[in-house]
Formats: C-alpha cells, structure tokens, sequence
C-alpha cells in the first residue's frame, strides 16, 4: 500500500480502485464500490498559494489545471472535463510553455487560492455551559474554559451561554455588573422571540408573526447595529477579564433537585438561544457553537428522558423496540436544528461527560448500559451536518476532555487547523458521476461544510454514466477520466480560500484486464470505505454500546483519514525487548511475553503493557542504575511512541500504563484474539498469558466459517 499512501500524501486522495473497469456492467461486478476519500485540508508539501482568482470552464466549471491542453500561439485551454476550448483572459497574455502559471506545473494537482475582495470577521466561538454539574465537575470545566480563553485567538469573538433549569445568555459589553438575560427551559423559544428579548430585532424591521424574522440571516446590513452585536459578542482580547470573573463566580445551577429525580437540564433550548443568537449577529462568517454537557437534557425541546429517575435512558434495545417517543422527537427537532446552523454557516462542537452517571454505574450493574448517556446519539445529526467536533468522556477533569479541548486552540506543527464556513464540490468527467443511491448526503454534487480541519475526510461514492441514447452500458471515449474537489473555506486569518485538487485516473477495457484491476486495487482505502458504508447501513441495529457511544465512534470514523480509521478497525501492536529493534506484533494473547513491552494503538486509547518480568525490574527501580542504561532506554521507547501518537490525534487518546495481572491489564486483554484461554487444552508459554472469556478464537471462527462455505 505504500504507492496509494505516496498518492495521498500529495493530494489528500485515496481511491479504492485506482484503476476503473471501462463498462458499467464491469463496475457493477466489483463489490467495493467506485469511492474515494479526501482530505479537503489536508497538509500537502509545499502547497503553492496564488494571490488571484481561479480561470473556470465557461461549460462545466471545472478549474484550469494541469491536465488542461493549452494552446499558447491562440492562448486557448481546453478541459480535460468536458473538452470545452476557453480563452484566456488579457491578464493571462503572457503565458508560454516557458512562463507558466502555478496552477499548470505538472506537480501542482493540489492549489490554493487566496481570493482577492473576499475577506469575513474572525471567527467566533459561542461557549455553552451546562450548570446541572456536581460541584467537582463544574471547577474542572471552569478551569478548562479559562485556560481556553488565554489561548484563543485575540481577534475572535468570544460570547457565554450558561444553561440548567433556564438559559442565561451573558451580555459580555457590560463589564461593570453582570447582567444576563434569561430564557424559560421548559418553553420553546422562537428565533424572532430571541431577537425580541435580546434587544436584536432590527429597527423597522418585521413584526411578531410575520414570516421572516429580521437578522436571522443578515445581520448588520439588516440594520442591528455593531454595538448591540458587541453587547454579547467581543473579541478575546477585549472581554477576558469580564469572562474570566463570569467564571469564576458561576455557580450550580440554583434550582432545588429531589433525590428521586435528575436535574432540569434544557440543553435543546439552550442550543436554540445560541444558533439564533449567532444567526443574528454573524450569519454567513465562521462561528462555531462549543457546547459543555454533562447529562441527559430532561426539559423542554431536545429531551431525551424524564426527570423521574425510576425512568431509564434509552438503550439500543429499547431504540430497536421502538419504545422511545422522546427519540424521534428529539432527532427532529436537531434536525430542523442542523439546518438552521448549515443555513448560516455556523458550527456545532460537543463535548459531553458524564462522571455523575459514572458513580452511579459503579453501584448498580444493571445501569451499565447508560453509561455516559447525555444526548449524543440524538445530536448527531446537527454535529456531523456542520462538520462539529466531538469529544466523549467519563469527567471534565479526565485528559480525555482536557487534552482535547486545549487542542481545538493550540496553535503551531500539531494544531486541527480549524478552517469555516465552507463548500465542497466535485466535479467528474462526463462518463463518470456522483453515485444516484443516497449514502449519507446525496442528490448533488455540492455540499456545505460548515467546520472543516486537517483531520476532516470525506468519503464520495461514483458510478459510470450509463448511456443516454440506447441505455447501454456506457464506453469511455478516451483512456483516462478526471476528478476534481473544490474546496471553498474560510481560513482561520477571516479570508476566503479556494482550494482545488485535480486528479487523473485510468480506464482498462472489460473483464480481460482483471489483473490491471487488481494491480490498482487498495485494500486499505476499500475496508475503511465498507466500514463507513456499513455504518450507514447499521444505524439503527444493536451493539454492545450505549447508544451515544455508538454514535461516538461512528462520527469518529466518518471524519478520520485511512490511516486512522484503520487503526480503529484493528488496532496495531508493536512489541519491545532487549533482543530486537520494535516490530509489529500479531493482536494475539501469545504476543504478551514477561520480557517483553507491548504498545497497543486502538485510537481511542493507547496502551503501554509491561510483561511480568520487566514490571519487576521496573519496580525495582534497575532503570536508575547506571549499568541498566539499555533497561532504562527500553522503558522510554515505548513512551515516546506513545506520546507522538498522542500528540497528533483528535481526540485525544486515553493513556494507560499497565503491568501483567494488573487490574488496567484489561484495556489490552479486551483487544487480543482468545487463542489461549482458561478452557484450552495447551497453556500459555511460559512468561505468557492467559484470556478468560468464553469468545472463540479467530481460528475457530475462520474454521467454522469453513465448514458453513463447503457444507450443501
């Protein structure tokens, strides 16, 4: 696979074929599909920046490119896409095949352009805090936020929603006292009831009942002035202090909670302040929601489960029951929410703990399953469609949560790159299109993304255009075909970008060429293609997982590049010993040896295993004597591995460091195929371990799997 990893690294593009069968009747004998996926942002090696707008095809639009054939004596293109001839401009007319432009060098697949006249405001991020927290968790996300604040950019603006039994929106231009202005939780609230009580409704603007709401999606050109927008909104630099003391002197939420009930959480209207908040103030600039929760919301719209605690959170049993109203109402409601925020642009981020419900688990097996169960199986929806970020954790004060969260502002080499606002769009040659059956957004070739980063992948399913005329398979009419990704953002310096990557594929002439397929296939891309695919296709089946686990992982997977969503599919082992360099190891009990250390890399957690032996020695502290250097050397390897996996990954992996029989033991165990367990007939070898589950191992499987494939 290294050919395909060279490709990405280049352009950000892996295709599960690279090489296409030349009739649609051939394609439809492939069981992977015709997909790529792409990194629209992805770091490419001395990306070349243009200080100028792109030339279009005045017929399909596609941009000029490498691929294009130029006639430099008429100073006509013609594209690669359509074969339209286009003349250049006058500004172009000095173009030869001497003096070319950035965007036709033959290495230049990938460009940037910086485009000329389109600047926006800096980008925003509206802080949404949950209050219904135990006093412990509320200092933890406190501290967290206050750090947050010193590391955000000073030209952003910042604004504050707190939220529990109501809404307080905290009007931040107001630094002498603290004023704030309250919503009812249990009441839905309307975008021009918003506006009306916020002081935003324009000057002779439209009425209560009236059809639109004035500022929804205009702003300051619909007459709000900047001074009212400043009330809630102000840059970082201008307001820390008022945030900081905002935090500081936060408290619980006030409203009394009996001891038979949860606490009044009104996350769904909260959501609602805040998208209306930003679509008057900065619709159509980035501007990303960072939401705080740290329960299930239990007041009015989003509510997911009743205040009574003798009432439990949805499992996926009750989901494939269909015996949750609260469910389907809550998912409509985010819904109508999403399209709200894609509408204006804006961003939604969720970062959800649960340590209360944790406690619980601990007392009463039988809860196991509500394990951190706050909501996110219903916000979904509004999480992906915007391109959010998601963060799940047992606490605010784990470094799940706050490692993570630092990262969203760090800048430098390891920063997420946060970009807004954007729209991508494809464009193919004629015998190729986007793929007619929906997978996830579908029936167009352009789409909105409202948050993207470095890390954000898309997966694009195709298909070969059939024929027009006689409904024939379609023939390509050369031997090569064309995509190109558009990708139009806001950088996070407040100007426009538009990034293309133009890429070039090959045809090969029906069922003869098999070998050609083959030779082109990556197997890689195509299992992390399936897997996303089977995903979609499994949404509403059950797993071992609370439902907002599940919807976790799954909006993990749908955003990380190959390399990464590998790594969640199966995890890799590296082992360390005195006798060699690190070297892979199978993902077996017999990998663990009492003289060896294992790294496990599972994405969403990184263990350091130590075999018996070299627990012992470590205890002993051996590492600190100056003849056991090569020990001591043996110890940090594995560390630093660790650390730089760490380090470029979002989120943020949980770190455990574990020794052999120790109790932390499991998060390895739980990920190693059962070869030897305590019922097999040979043991362990010796220094080795055992598994102690009643799981087949993969042989079993693979053997069982056997016998169904040859039985009549």
């Amino acid at each position: 696979m290294a050919e395909f990893a060279e490709v990405e690294a280049v352009d950000g593009v892996r295709m599960a074929w690279n090489v296409w069968p030349g009739t649609r009747v051939e394609a439809s004998k492939c069981v992977v599909p015709l997909a790529a996926l792409f990194t629209p942002l992805h770091p490419v090696p001395n990306l070349p920046e243009v200080p100028y707008a792109p030339l279009r095809c005045k017929s399909c639009r596609s941009l000029l490119n490498p691929f294009s054939q130029v006639d430099f004596v008429a100073k006509i293109w013609i594209c690669p896409f359509c074969y339209q001839r286009n003349h250049f401009p006058a500004h172009y007319a000095s173009i030869a095949e001497n003096n070319l432009p950035a965007e036709l060098f033959p290495q230049y697949t990938t460009i940037e352009y910086a485009l000329p006249g389109e600047t926006s405001l800096p980008p925003v991020f509206l802080f949404l805090l949950d209050t219904c927290l135990i006093e412990e968790e509320l200092v933890y996300l406190k501290t967290a936020l206050s750090q947050a604040i010193g590391l955000v950019p000073a030209n952003s603006l910042v604004g504050l929603i707190t939220y529990g039994t109501q809404v307080h929106v905290h009007e931040l231009g107001f630094g002498e006292c603290p004023k704030s202005y309250v919503f009812r939780g249990s009441k839905d609230v309307t975008r021009e009831q918003i506006l009306d009580q916020l002081g935003l409704t324009a000057p002779g603007g439209l009425q209560r009942g009236s059809a639109q709401p004035v500022g929804v999606i205009a702003g300051v050109r619909d007459g709000i002035s900047a001074s009212s927008i400043n009330r809630f909104l102000l840059p970082a630099a201008d307001c820390e202090f008022t945030l900081t003391t905002l935090l500081d002197e936060l408290q619980r939420d006030s409203f009394p909670v009996k001891s038979d009930q949860r606490a009044a959480r009104c996350t769904g209207t909260a959501l609602s302040v805040a998208t209306g908040l930003l679509g008057a103030c900065v619709p159509g600039t980035g501007a990303r929601i960072l939401a705080f929760v740290g329960g299930p919301c239990t007041e009015g719209s989003g509510t997911i489960v009743s205040k009574d605690l003798s009432e439990p959170i949805r499992s996926h049993k009750d989901l494939d029951k269909d015996t949750v109203p609260q469910y389907h109402k809550a998912v409509k409601f985010y819904e109508a929410l999403a399209k709200q925020l894609v509408n204006q642009g804006h961003v939604l981020d969720l970062f959800a703990c649960a340590l209360d419900q944790v406690a619980i688990v601990i007392v009463i097996a039988k809860l196991m399953q509500v394990c951190l169960q706050v909501g996110v199986a219903e916000m979904k929806v509004a999480v992906e469609r915007t391109g959010g970020l998601v963060v799940l954790a047992e606490s605010f004060g784990h470094s799940v949560f706050k490692d993570s969260f630092r990262r969203v502002f760090e800048a430098g080499e390891h920063a997420l790159g946060l970009s807004f606002n954007g729209i991508f769009e494809v464009n193919c040659s004629k015998d190729v299109r986007i793929q007619d059956t929906v997978v996830g957004q579908g029936n167009t070739s352009a789409w909105k993304m409202c948050g993207l980063d470095r890390s954000t992948t898309l997966a694009v399913f195709f298909e070969i255009v059939p024929s027009v005329q006689s409904g024939t398979p379609a023939q390509p009419i050369s031997q090569q075909f064309f995509i190109q990704f558009l990708t139009h953002y806001q950088h996070t310096d407040g100007h426009m970008r538009l990034r293309a990557t133009t890429v070039r594929r090959r045809w090969v002439d029906g069922s003869a060429s098999t070998e050609e397929l083959v030779a082109g296939f990556d197997q890689e891309t195509a299992a992390v293609v399936m897997a996303r695919l089977c995903s979609f296709k499994m949404e509403t089946e059950v797993f071992n997982n609370s439902p907002d686990e599940t919807a976790y992982f799954r909006m993990v997977l749908n955003r990380e590049n190959v390399t990464n969503s590998l790594v969640m599919i199966q995890p890799s082992l590296i082992s360390y010993s005195f006798n060699s360099a690190p070297e892979p190891a199978l993902l077996d009990v017999a990998a663990i040896a009492a003289d060896r250390i294992l790294l496990l890399d599972a994405y969403f957690s990184v263990v350091i295993f130590h075999g018996m032996t070299i627990a012992q020695w470590r205890i002993a502290g051996f590492q600190n004597q100056p003849e056991h250097q090569a020990f001591a050397q043996l110890l940090q390897t594995p560390r630093e591995d660790a650390h730089a996996i760490i380090r470029d990954r979002f989120p943020v992996p949980r770190l455990v460091d574990c020794d052999q029989h120790g109790s932390q033991a499991r998060f390895l165990l739980a990920k190693l195929n059962p070869s030897a367990t305590y019922n097999s007939a040979n043991g362990p070898a010796p220094g080795g371990d055992i598994i102690f589950t009643d799981d087949v191992s993969l042989q079993v499987f693979v053997e069982h799997l056997q016998r169904l494939a040859v039985s009549s």
